[in-house]
């Protein structure tokens, strides 16, 4: 591995708290001869939703799996996307609150001119003590509340860059794992990367064609591409300066004019001074989608990338990028999901015979199923559908057939009958098994509260919940050793929804 890149490494790693695990994989990875499980998130606000802390739990898991079976030590390392301008993406946090119901955390939108400055260069503002307090009203009482409220306080602080945040947050919680986290808004990393930015801008041409070419082949055999091929370097330009906004670099429209257009504007960069600019400020360039896991695996002796689904997805695309920038591609790991059912949620779902998967469902099916408390002589819907399928379909059969053996013009008639009737009668009883459930207020109630946790406006629980909202419940220490514990009975390839019984 590269000095300088150990000299970042070094240097990112002394800002976070002191960890023995994370000291010992930095001198292998200095010395060389490991491997690296590498996974990574976008920082977002107490960590982002919960599936950023079970990413880096599985990169732990899938590193320890790896080192077991081929004896060479791994490391688990987090990138932190700090390189992408997406600030609206990251500044919520969704809890839920005393009632239930989620409640959003934000921090300030920030200027316009802000908009499209890479999130490294971003710092909390006075707003995030306005914040935390917010936070601290709706997990107060919660066993884990208190120790979830100081990790937090201790690095969201007004000034303190959102990153570093989020780091000393994710960086505490797995720091007897060793978990090392990467920020790539480094000058000396940017010097490294500077000859694939380069090729990405001589080679343009080239790299275009090869991405169509595979998403050609991707849709012939009935996939749809993830990302969209533009006619562009796969690389951002940082206007002005690192810290200036950024745009996609995208050919020009004018035929033969030698320069590149910064997508969204008008202003356009002639090609020599833009490879000069490269050579002299590559902290002034950034990645694409594309191109960061050719430069995460570039730098670092990757053996495995742990990635959710859309990322992975990536990776279908990618394999002629490999090749062309001759880096060899990772193994690719599904990350770990999750679902929380804490005892309520349990005992619930008993009592309304219903699975945590069945949430999932559109709702009208899944209050079709219940079997709601029914007014005193009313009929059981399952009961009226079996004698429907004993009594009335096999008599309209009957007539339908004989009708039928009459002469061919009637025959047609006769099969629209019996599907009418079948059709009808069962739109008739799921109407009234729908009413039934609807009238008994109870359930109704239930079921949306157990909407509210597992499915919340028909979102995972993961993708729609942040950290703090189980954390708090729970206690950071505890919150990672539930997902631990369940990685370890599962094991860290596992691809099933794990359920969390807390």
């Amino acid at each position: 591995m590269p000095a300088a890149l150990v000299d970042v490494l070094r240097e990112q790693q002394a800002a976070l708290p002191a960890s023995a695990a994370r000291q010992a994989n930095l001198d292998a990875l200095a010395e060389g001869g490991v491997g690296v499980v590498a996974t990574g998130q976008q920082v977002g606000l107490f960590l982002g939703p919960l599936y950023t802390f079970y990413k880096a739990a599985s990169a732990v898991a899938v590193a320890r799996a790896i080192e077991a079976e081929s004896g060479i030590h791994c490391v688990p390392l987090f990138w932190l996307q700090t390189e992408d301008h997406d600030f609206a993406e990251i500044r919520t946090c969704t809890v839920a609150g005393p009632d239930g119901q989620p409640v959003r955390l934000e921090l300030a939108e920030g200027s316009e001119a802000q908009a499209r400055v890479s999130v490294a260069h971003r710092c909390l503002g006075a707003e995030i003590g306005a914040v935390l307090d917010q936070l601290a009203s709706l997990v107060d009482g919660e066993p884990g509340a208190g120790e979830v409220m100081a990790l937090l306080r201790a690095h969201y602080r007004p000034g303190q860059p959102l990153a570093a945040a989020f780091a000393g947050v994710l960086g505490t919680l797995f720091a007897d794992e060793g978990l090392i986290l990467l920020d790539p808004r480094d000058a000396r990393l940017a010097s490294l990367a500077a000859p694939i930015y380069r090729s990405c801008i001589e080679d343009a041409g080239l790299i275009e064609r090869y991405l169509k070419d595979r998403q050609a082949a991707l849709s012939a055999a009935g996939f749809a591409a993830q990302v969209p091929v533009r006619s562009c370097a796969l690389v951002f330009f940082h206007q002005g300066s690192a810290a200036g906004p950024r745009f996609r670099l995208q050919k020009s429209a004018r035929e033969g004019a030698g320069e590149w257009a910064l997508a969204g504007t008008r202003e356009t960069v002639p090609h020599a001074e833009l490879l000069d600019l490269l050579s002299r400020e590559p902290l002034r360039f950034s990645t694409s989608a594309l191109l960061r896991p050719i430069v995460q695996d570039a730098l670092l002796p990757t053996a495995a990338y742990v990635g959710g689904p859309g990322e992975i997805n990536y990776f279908a695309e990618l394999g002629a990028l490999y090749q062309h920038f001759g880096v060899c591609p990772p193994l690719l790991v599904p990350r770990a999901r999750f679902r929380c059912l804490d005892a309520r949620t349990r005992r619930w779902l008993e009592q309304l015979g219903l699975r945590a998967s069945d949430l999932a469902q559109p709702a009208h099916e899944v209050r079709a199923r219940l079997q709601a408390a029914r007014p005193l002589g009313s009929p059981d819907p399952q009961k009226l559908r079996d004698r429907v399928a004993r009594e009335i379909l096999p008599a309209v059969e009957e007539i339908a057939s004989a009708i039928s053996a009459t002469g061919e013009r009637l025959r047609r008639p006769a099969q629209r009958t019996r599907d009418s009737v079948a059709h009808t009668l069962e739109q008739l009883i799921g109407r009234y098994a729908r009413g039934l459930v609807e009238h008994d207020e109870a359930t109704q109630r239930r079921i949306q509260q157990l909407e509210l946790v597992l499915n919340p406006g028909g979102v995972a629980q993961e993708r729609f919940y942040g950290w703090p909202w189980l954390a708090g419940r729970l206690g950071a220490s505890a919150c990672k050793r539930l997902v631990r514990d369940r990685l370890e009975r599962a094991g860290a390839f596992a691809t099933d929804i794990l359920e969390l019984a807390p």
